[in-house]
């Protein structure tokens, strides 16, 4: 199976997830989802959802000067970012515990 097509559906989700508890500037956050297990992301995708959620009323920006080179931008959860994660967050481990139940069902191994 692609797992850049099951990414595209979990990116949004996936990049809250990793803001939750700690801004942070568009290559860290790449970093971070890479980190995580997420090694097929693209630079592109992170940028373009970072963009895409701040538009969205979800994330909130300031800049913060840097030493080793250009000022950072960096993005954070507001209260509507946090209510965005928590509700698919548990869109997301309902599906996936709907899924595991049909695998589980017909022997798929882990």
């Amino acid at each position: 199976m692609d797992t850049t097509q099951l990414l595209k559906g979990v990116l949004d989700l996936a990049v809250l997830a990793v803001l939750k508890d700690e801004d942070g500037y568009g290559y860290d956050i790449l970093r971070r989802l890479r980190t995580a297990g997420l090694d097929e992301v693209g630079d592109a995708s992170v940028y373009g959802t970072l963009r895409r959620l701040f538009q969205a009323g979800l994330l909130t920006t300031y800049v913060v000067p840097s030493e080793e080179g250009p000022h950072r931008k960096y993005y954070g959860l507001n209260a509507a970012g946090r209510d965005q994660f928590n509700r698919a967050g548990k869109t997301w481990r309902t599906f996936a515990a709907t899924m595991d139940g049909l695998l589980d069902e017909r022997g798929v191994a882990a």
